[in-house]
């Protein structure tokens, strides 16, 4: 994957952890009756979220100072 493509996908990585994230808050506000739901939903945006945290540790390399 190049650069160019990485960075592509962390964008879209983004997004999509957002996008769970405004869900997640629509299915508790309207209620909360499928708990199920909601944690699958919270399961999936922390799988997103360390997929973003690799890319962005690849993407920033770290410089001792």
């Amino acid at each position: 994957m190049t650069e160019e493509e990485m960075r592509r996908r962390l964008l879209q990585l983004q997004v999509e952890h957002r996008d769970l994230d405004a869900a997640i808050a629509a299915l508790t506000d309207a209620g909360g009756q499928d708990q199920l739901q909601v944690a699958r939903l919270k399961k999936r945006k922390l799988r997103l979220k360390d997929q973003i945290a690799m890319i962005e540790d690849y993407l920033t390399p770290d410089i001792i100072a």
